[in-house]
């Protein structure tokens, strides 16, 4: 492999190990319920509450609950106790997607390497001269009267 395209290798080796960080990963969703004028947020995909003895936990509080959980009948169990049913507003929304955490990092980094290039380039250009001008000397033999 040539030299000069170490780099764009190296890089493009990065890039592809970002994106299957972000692909690989979930976002994390959350459930806001909206009562009596107050609004809550809650985290959905959080771990289930372990099993106690004495206390019953069904299987779908069990399992990883998903934006079809976050519904009026969740957001009066969770928050808005002894309020009735119309009066519960829901919304489920994702936020801090690995997506858009692989972008924002692609972002940064090809903004300090192309930064970082850009202090670095005098003297990369300066040794690149310095290498032209060797390969283009040819020493003159000393018998050149022949």
């Amino acid at each position: 492999m040539r030299w000069n395209r170490i780099p764009l290798f190296l890089s493009l080796l990065i890039l592809l190990s970002l994106f299957a960080t972000s692909f690989a990963a979930t976002p994390t969703s959350f459930c806001k319920c909206v009562c009596h004028g107050e609004s809550r947020i809650f985290a959905l995909d959080l771990p289930a509450e372990e099993k106690k003895p004495g206390r019953e936990v069904d299987d779908r509080a069990a399992k990883k609950k998903t934006c079809n959980d976050c519904n009026r009948q969740y957001c009066l169990k969770a928050f808005c106790k002894g309020d009735k049913e119309e009066d519960v507003s829901t919304t489920c929304f994702q936020r801090d997607s690995a997506k858009d955490k692989a972008v924002v990092y692609i972002f940064i980094i090809a903004t300090m390497g192309l930064l970082g290039y850009a202090a670095v380039r005098p003297w990369v250009d300066k040794w690149a001269e310095r290498g032209r001008e060797r390969r283009n000397y040819i020493p003159v033999s000393s018998d050149s009267h022949q």
